[in-house]
């Protein structure tokens, strides 16, 4: 009986981790001067939707583990309305993570936050503002009337906090 339990489970949890092969080579970049991010829509920790305002001039793109634990470690400082004074978005990836490490730790983690994090979830989303960068680092988005101006990449919390509080 413990071994078809066992089994059971793992079983269960094999599906459960099994991320559907997806061929996230032939995507074309998102995050290239002159795209424009207008409309962009993307669910936050809370799973409300949220799209882009046309008074957002800086996007924060969170595209690894430890670049998100810099910027949500940062942000955690910051009054709650930080990030909305300073006209910017916070965009982390979290479509590495099997669904049931997300489902279980990442997504609940996530709602002890006082800011706002939209979600890149899948990894047919995330693939096109992936592509072409140092994902290992934070990624600077500046926009002009929702098109991209300028792209540059940190790592400390310091150059994050220069980039979202310049005019």
């Amino acid at each position: 009986m413990i071994k078809i339990i066992t089994a059971i489970t793992l079983a269960l949890l094999f599906a459960a981790c099994d991320s559907k092969e997806q061929n996230t080579q032939d995507v074309k970049a998102k995050l290239v001067m002159g795209t424009s991010l207008s409309g962009l829509t993307l669910k936050d920790q809370f799973e409300a939707e949220h799209t882009l305002k046309a008074t957002t001039t800086k996007v924060v793109f969170a595209l690894a583990k430890a670049s998100a634990h810099v910027c949500n470690d940062f942000f955690e400082t910051q009054k709650p309305t930080y990030l909305g004074d300073n006209n910017t978005e916070f965009i982390a990836d979290v479509s590495a993570a099997p669904s049931i490490i997300k489902s279980l730790f990442i997504l609940p983690g996530l709602k002890d936050f006082k800011h706002t994090v939209l979600l890149l979830n899948e990894k047919m989303t995330a693939a096109p503002f992936r592509k072409g960068l140092d994902t290992e680092k934070i990624v600077l988005v500046s926009l002009r009337e929702g098109v991209i101006e300028k792209i540059t990449t940190v790592s400390t919390d310091k150059e994050l906090q220069s980039f979202i509080e310049a005019n």
